[in-house]
């Protein structure tokens, strides 16, 4: 989140005229466990209220499988309960999940099945997987990396993804989820994955900053970041179905 959500915004900034600052109050968490995933969540009212004392314009809510783990749906939940925190704090501003960004943006291509890699161990990977299946969203081959070390997950090597995804069936898929973990670093191969596959590719970075600039009203545009971010859904309405 602390990365590739600014190097997005610094990628917009190439080609637009706006510019902006990223504040973060952090959640504490070491090992991704269902455990430590509840407890971070419940930290989340704390950030929250910290951040719209900056009175930011936006809020992103960076742990998508601590949201997924909450319950099918939460993310809207989620998004409203963070929001009313802002609010009572007299700093409005939208809440934006990469939980409910992921899900948003695949509806936003039109994308009903993908292929999906996931950093996470196997039950959580399986929690993920239903989550997307309950939002309609169809997940046929995946791999779960099985990596419970949080530091471990952002230190993982994106070209190392390229042959992870390669290997895996992506015939029926209408987008490919690189990474469904704003941990996971992929916005370095996104694009080299989209020419070798032939299909959008896409991760959770990616679709949380497409619908953070939504929520700024702002077109959804970076360039390097693949189909998402390319232009083609920069005006299309901040999904919150």
């Amino acid at each position: 989140m602390e990365t590739e959500i600014p190097a997005l915004f610094r990628a917009r900034q190439t080609v637009a005229p706006e510019r902006f600052t990223f504040h973060s109050s952090r959640m504490r968490m070491k090992e991704v466990r269902a455990e430590e995933l509840a407890a971070m969540d419940a930290d989340s009212t704390r950030c929250a209220a910290e951040l719209s004392d900056a009175r930011v314009d936006v809020l992103g809510y960076a742990c998508l499988v601590a949201i997924m783990s909450m319950g099918r749906g939460y993310h809207r939940a989620s998004e409203r309960k963070l929001a009313e925190v802002t609010a009572r704090n007299d700093a409005p501003a939208p809440v934006v999940t990469s939980a409910g960004a992921l899900v948003g943006a695949l509806h936003t291509m039109g994308a009903r099945s993908v292929t999906l890699v996931a950093p996470y161990l196997r039950p959580l990977t399986d929690t993920v997987i239903g989550y997307l299946r309950k939002e309609g969203i169809a997940v046929g081959d995946h791999t779960a990396l099985e990596i419970p070390d949080n530091l471990k997950v952002a230190a993982h090597d994106p070209d190392d993804l390229l042959t992870v995804v390669r290997a895996l069936d992506h015939t029926d898929a209408d987008a490919v989820v690189l990474s469904a973990c704003v941990q996971l670093p992929s916005l370095d191969v996104v694009e080299r994955a989209e020419q070798e596959l032939g299909k959008p590719v896409l991760s959770a970075s990616i679709a949380t900053a497409h619908q953070m600039m939504r929520a700024l009203g702002l077109p959804a545009l970076a360039p390097g970041a693949g189909h998402l971010l390319s232009g083609a859904y920069a005006h299309t309405p901040l999904h919150t179905g």
